[in-house]
């Protein structure tokens, strides 16, 4: 970023973006690279969410008081994601623009409709280790080829009936993982560098000021409130997302 003008637009990107992850947990990485792939493209704009993406969900998954139990209970979903994030990111150095968003968009208007109309999943004890290793898996290549860690993760962990405490510092330990092996990636794939990764830390000083004024608001929601505003996050994501998509598709 070389002009004052595209500083200031950052600033407030990832202001927005740390408000909105402040109340529902999410969302920094697709709003900033949705938003900064405008001004800057997708390469440039994927890393300069890695320090802000870091830094946010550390303090995420280290806050709320359940990191024993969510490790113990989540360890073969989040290595799963883990683990396959470096293909996700080796398919985006290859595959056209576009393509991943318009199915992330899609995937998240279909599960957050039904949810907003009263749709409740719920995943068996049996069956949470299977399922989180494949959902896990499918995650990882999605966050590799889009720099969010959204879907399908978070329905996942949504699925197991956390509270909201537990569903919040769930989805961090989620968002950390997933953002040190992106880090990891785009090194090895030569797109991340040392000047961009200064940029990058520049920018968890809005972040971190949006998550502060965030984690307020959310505090005066019921936990109906935080559900259905949590649901609307994912749905207007969705609907951000699917013309952000065609868009990159088409042109």
């Amino acid at each position: 970023m070389d002009s004052f003008d595209l500083i200031l637009i950052a600033f407030a990107v990832f202001f927005l973006a740390g408000v909105v992850k402040g109340v529902v947990g999410m969302g920094m990485p697709t709003i900033s690279l949705g938003l900064m792939t405008v001004f800057v493209g997708v390469d440039k704009a994927i890393v300069l969410i890695l320090w802000p993406t870091f830094l946010t969900n550390l303090w995420q998954a280290f806050s709320g008081g359940h990191l024993k139990n969510l490790l113990k209970q989540l360890w073969p979903f989040l290595g799963a994601a883990a683990l396959t994030l470096a293909l996700g990111t080796f398919i985006l150095t290859r595959a056209p623009g576009g393509a991943a968003d318009l199915i992330l968009g899609v995937l998240m208007i279909a599960y957050a409709v039904p949810m907003l109309f009263g749709l409740r999943l719920h995943i068996s004890p049996v069956w949470q280790i299977p399922a989180g290793v494949f959902l896990g898996a499918v995650n990882g290549v999605f966050s590799g080829l889009t720099g969010s860690y959204t879907v399908p993760g978070v329905m996942y962990l949504q699925a197991l009936g956390f509270n909201r405490d537990q569903l919040i510092q769930a989805m961090g330990l989620l968002f950390l993982s997933a953002t040190i092996v992106l880090a990891l990636a785009l090194g090895g794939f030569g797109i991340l560098g040392a000047a961009d990764a200064l940029q990058s830390l520049l920018m968890c000083v809005p972040a971190l000021c949006g998550v502060y004024v965030g984690q307020h608001l959310r505090g005066r929601l019921s936990d109906e409130g935080f559900r259905r505003v949590f649901l609307g996050a994912i749905l207007c994501l969705g609907i951000y997302l699917v013309p952000l998509g065609a868009v990159r598709l088409l042109g």
